[in-house]
Parts: C-alpha cells; sequence; structure tokens
C-alpha cells in the first residue's frame, strides 16, 4: 500500500487542533545538519544518516501512535525513504496487533512548510531568517 501525502494546511490543522504532540500524532524530521534554521513545533529530528539505527526505538516510542508524519527539507528524497522504511519495520514487528496507524508524508517538507507559516509561533520554532535568506540566496 503506497503511503499517502499530507498537505501543509491539513498539518497546521492538525497541529493547532486539540490532538495531543506524542499521543495522537507525532512529526519527524529526518533533516541532517540542515535541521538548524527552524522546524515544526514539537517535531522529533531523526537525522537520516542515523535513522536505521535508531529506527527501533522509534517503532518502539509510536508504538501507541495512530499518526506518525515524515517530512525532510522537501520530502522528496530522505523523508518518503524514512516513511517507507518506518511503515515496513512497524507493520513487520507489530504485525499481531490491532493498532490503527497512518503514516504520512508532509507535502513540499519544511521548505514549503516554513515558506507560509513560519510567523506562526504556533506551528514553527527556532526559526532564523538569516539561515533561510542565506539558503535561497544560494
Amino acid at each position: 500500500m503506497p503511503l499517502r501525502y499530507i498537505s501543509i494546511d491539513d498539518l497546521s490543522a492538525i497541529i493547532k487542533s486539540e490532538k495531543r504532540p506524542g499521543k495522537d500524532y507525532l512529526i519527524v524530521d529526518v533533516r541532517d545538519d540542515d535541521y538548524i534554521g527552524g522546524n515544526i513545533i514539537n517535531c522529533h529530528n531523526y537525522p537520516s544518516v542515523t535513522l536505521l539505527d535508531k529506527l527501533d526505538d522509534l517503532v518502539k516510542d509510536t508504538r501507541d501512535v495512530p499518526q506518525v508524519i515524515f517530512h525532510c527539507a522537501l520530502s522528496q528524497l530522505r523523508g518518503p525513504k524514512a516513511a517507507r522504511l518506518y511503515n515496513e519495520r512497524r507493520n513487520r514487528q507489530q504485525k499481531d496487533q490491532d493498532v490503527p496507524h497512518e503514516v504520512l508524508i508532509l507535502r513540499g517538507g519544511f521548505t514549503e512548510f516554513q515558506a507560509k507559516f513560519k510567523d506562526d509561533p504556533q506551528l514553527v520554532e527556532n526559526w532564523d531568517k538569516d539561515i533561510w535568506a542565506a539558503e535561497w540566496s544560494r
């Protein structure tokens, strides 16, 4: 079953809803050294270069979390790959359990999310305009 994408607007609605991060949903940011400069509030950073080493722990820690949302900078490579690896591992380890879960990928990644929501402290934290200005001037 192919993984589904979630829009930045739908994710922002989840974050601003009554849902509890870490209980009802978890956002997994797999950016590596490009994690600096801002992040989605309450996300957990699992750098893609070390994700495989921590994948079993992530699956165990999210055992009862119904929605796990992955992203990287653009959600074109690292985010989708991490979501696929996580989903495969979770399905293998929890195949006998009747815990409903959904694994999603943030369409457009943090780049698109921050472009729209960087000024909203309910959605983005640690945002640094100088880092993003340098990124866009390349």
